[in-house]
């Protein structure tokens, strides 16, 4: 895939695959072309270069119908201008599936109701959805890409609106929805979150792809600092792989060398014995 915004590149030459029930991070920093590279695969954007392929198909060949129900996709933002009831956004997901002289059906409003509890807010559904945080229209657009009931998903940032509790509880889901068989491609700027629930990750990098493999091969201190420089380091903590950023370490560790109990005039001090070391 090729692409560029007048003579700027943004996308020169990446290239990758992913498997079906795969939950796969597209990982990097601002500006490396993750967004760009939804947008050219989902035909918001037309590529210089380069192709797509879903189960077999060259989507530019699909029409705009079919794409719909083989792919849902879930923007950063999403600001409606008409005041839709959560419920009637979420029902927009089953728009696919819709024809002939029926419309929409029992089926239809059933799927839409479930996708709504399976996010864990079938509260909002009479509530309108300008009327709603970031937080709660993102919530609201994974739901209408659950209902909308598609092979693959692309997210871009699903979790990025959210507070810590909504956003363990929308990677638990992405990763029931992969078991599931259903492949999804999420765009994250946390490395964390894509080592921890991802099967695959892809870094992209200057509009490249960086690396790609399991997460615990790909978000290294090698890879970070070739995108980062020197920001993060990379620990284990109770067999969990974590990133942090190295000024934390590095002032944590004075911190400890700076504690008397790692001070070694006191290491051999037991009591009333004075040992000294």
């Amino acid at each position: 895939m090729h692409f560029q915004y007048g003579s700027f590149p943004v996308l020169s030459g990446v290239s990758f695959s992913v498997g079906r029930g795969e939950l796969c991070g597209l990982f990097g920093p601002n500006g490396s072309g993750k967004t760009t590279l939804f947008k050219c695969c989902l035909r918001f954007l037309h590529a210089e270069r380069g192709s797509v392929v879903v189960h077999g198909e060259e989507i530019s060949r699909c029409s705009i119908e079919h794409l719909a129900r083989l792919v849902a996709y879930v923007p950063q933002e999403h600001k409606p201008p008409f005041p839709y009831l959560v419920r009637e956004v979420v029902l927009m997901g089953r728009t696919p599936h819709l024809g002939g002289f029926f419309g929409i059906r029992r089926h239809d409003r059933e799927i839409t109701m479930d996708a709504l509890a399976t996010l864990g807010i079938s509260d909002l559904a009479d509530r309108p959805y300008n009327q709603l945080s970031g937080g709660q229209r993102q919530m609201v657009l994974m739901a209408r890409a659950i209902a909308q009931d598609t092979p693959i998903l692309f997210l871009d940032e699903p979790t990025s609106a959210l507070d810590f509790q909504n956003q363990m509880r929308i990677w638990e889901i992405m990763r029931d929805v992969a078991e599931e068989g259903k492949t999804i491609l999420a765009c994250s700027h946390d490395p964390n979150h894509v080592a921890w629930f991802c099967d695959r990750v892809v870094v992209l990098g200057n509009g490249t792809v960086v690396a790609e493999g399991h997460p615990e091969d790909v978000i290294s201190e090698v890879v970070l600092e070739e995108i980062y420089q020197d920001v993060c380091s990379v620990r284990m903590l109770d067999g969990v792989q974590m990133v942090m950023p190295r000024c934390v370490t590095e002032r944590n560790g004075k911190q400890e060398s700076n504690h008397p109990l790692h001070d070694t005039r006191f290491a051999g001090t037991c009591g009333d014995v004075d040992a000294k070391t």
